[in-house]
């Protein structure tokens, strides 16, 4: 099935879904590792793919952001 999606669905479909999980994941494990060994080289690479992964999801389970339109606007700001 795989094969009959178009590239652009397939690098959505990845940027979308793929890319916030692995990094949720990755994230998760450097959490665990620090939490029963300290700050270590490992953990500290598991984090920063993490976040190497956060800046560059897209879609419905990626962060909002501050300047992106999609997201919920502080009700407190003024509108420009």
């Amino acid at each position: 099935m795989w094969a009959f999606l178009s590239a652009r669905l397939r690098m959505w479909l990845i940027l979308a879904l793929v890319a916030p999980l692995l990094g949720w994941l990755l994230g998760r494990i450097g959490d665990m590792i620090e939490a029963r060994r300290g700050p270590n080289t490992l953990s500290t690479v598991l984090q920063k793919g993490r976040g190497w992964l956060r800046g560059r999801s897209r879609g419905p389970l990626a962060p909002r952001r501050p300047g992106d339109p999609a997201s919920v606007r502080d009700a407190g700001a003024p509108a420009r």
